[in-house]
């Protein structure tokens, strides 16, 4: 079995919008949470705030710890090259923008960033853990 342990920040504005990215690397191109897998030897809070600057064009503080999500994917379920369950730790955060301006990652894991109210949310194509960080969130 793999194990992928990633960092996620819930983010809103003063109009209550959600920050979101859209993933490209899965089976489906699905909206998500900021974030992604810690490197090696890596906080988690530098991990959440790097991938929110990759990902959005944002800098990020943490503010609190919101959660940790633990699901199995069976193999049959990832890519076609993959033959083991993946195991993911979703650390989930809710963090504030500092600074920077919204931009897209180029090259990477999304093609796109932008804010949702929670009404649009239902509308979008995304991925589980969207609701599940809203939910730890109260958002939800």
């Amino acid at each position: 079995m793999d194990l992928r342990v990633a960092a996620y920040a819930v983010i809103t504005d003063d109009d209550d919008r959600v920050l979101l990215a859209r993933w490209t690397g899965g089976r489906r191109v699905a909206w998500t949470m900021p974030g992604g897998g810690l490197e090696p030897g890596e906080d988690p809070e530098d991990a959440v705030r790097r991938e929110v600057r990759e990902e959005t064009g944002y800098s990020a503080r943490v503010l609190e710890l919101l959660g940790v999500h633990s699901r199995v994917i069976p193999a049959s379920r990832r890519s076609p090259t993959s033959d083991a369950p993946l195991h993911t730790l979703r650390i989930v955060y809710r963090a504030a923008i500092t600074g920077g301006k919204l931009r897209f990652e180029e090259n990477g894991s999304t093609d796109m960033a932008g804010w949702f109210s929670v009404p649009e949310l239902a509308g979008l194509q995304r991925v589980k853990l969207v609701d599940i960080a809203l939910r730890m969130a109260e958002i939800l």
